[in-house]
């Protein structure tokens, strides 16, 4: 936890012309993964709050985050969280952040669309990456710190693709999903054609929230998203679909994260 004397000190030095290169985040660890789903080493950070050290019996909720490399959206998202239980405005979590080696292979599923299958030298990827996350990362991270059987996930524009994606192909790996300004667009938005087959027959208990900026190529698949899990049986499902047409793609993480992050992990919650 970061007291008031630091956060000045921080906020002086994050206001630098390197801030963007550099930019300031609380303490965290760091280790590395012999993926065999992967095939290759993946480097994984993890933010653990303060109370960590203190009781030493004490579990904690996992939120676990693509794009989640020192150099990528990890510092301003540990930073967030680490401000937000110090305010006593959100309950201690530990912030699993998973550093990108191939983002755009990563994040995405097959596509039929050649425009798609330029943006990277591989793309489609997303099952192996789930896979990875599933068998090797919730192991590694059980054992190694204290966690309870509470796990969520959050990411923006590719990464909340694969927020979604996950959501709508695995819904029992996480209990939390929070997907910003998600590229639903991707492969001429079939997630969404599959998305009411896969609801269908998903009884499995979760939290969504999805939001958008002002995006013409997502603004309309979220809202066909919104209409279509409003016709499902919304008994195991808690979902909140919003739009911030002030907001744009660059800005929708940052503005949003902060404030999401404690609604759905508020103080006090068990």
């Amino acid at each position: 936890m970061l007291g008031k004397s630091c956060w000045l000190v921080l906020a002086l030095v994050c206001s630098s012309a390197n801030a963007a290169e550099r930019e300031c985040m609380p303490d965290h660890e760091t280790f590395k993964i012999a993926s065999s789903a992967m095939q290759e080493d993946r480097t994984i950070n993890v933010y653990l709050p303060p109370t960590y050290g203190v009781d030493t019996k004490a579990v904690f909720p996992v939120v676990y985050m693509p794009d989640g490399g020192e150099m990528e959206d990890f510092p301003h998202v540990a930073s967030a969280i680490d401000r937000a239980i110090a305010e006593g405005a959100m309950r201690p979590v530990i912030l699993v952040g998973i550093e990108n080696t191939q983002r755009r292979r990563d994040m995405t599923g097959p596509t039929q669309v050649p425009s798609d299958r330029e943006i990277a030298p591989r793309v489609g990827g997303s099952a192996a990456f789930r896979r990875f996350i599933k068998t090797e990362l919730f192991e590694a991270v059980d054992a190694r710190y204290r966690t309870s059987a509470s796990r969520g996930i959050i990411g923006e524009s590719l990464a909340g693709l694969f927020v979604v994606e996950t959501f709508v192909r695995d819904r029992s790996m996480f209990d939390t999903y929070i997907a910003f300004s998600p590229s639903l667009w991707w492969n001429s938005g079939a997630l969404l054609r599959d998305a009411s087959a896969e609801l269908a027959r998903n009884s499995n208990g979760a939290t969504l929230y999805m939001a958008a900026a002002d995006e013409e190529n997502i603004v309309p698949l979220l809202r066909d998203f919104r209409t279509l899990i409003a016709g499902r049986d919304s008994a195991h499902l808690r979902w909140t679909i919003e739009e911030y047409p002030s907001l744009s793609h660059a800005t929708i993480y940052r503005a949003l994260a902060p404030s999401m992050l404690r609604k759905y992990y508020p103080a006090g919650d068990q």
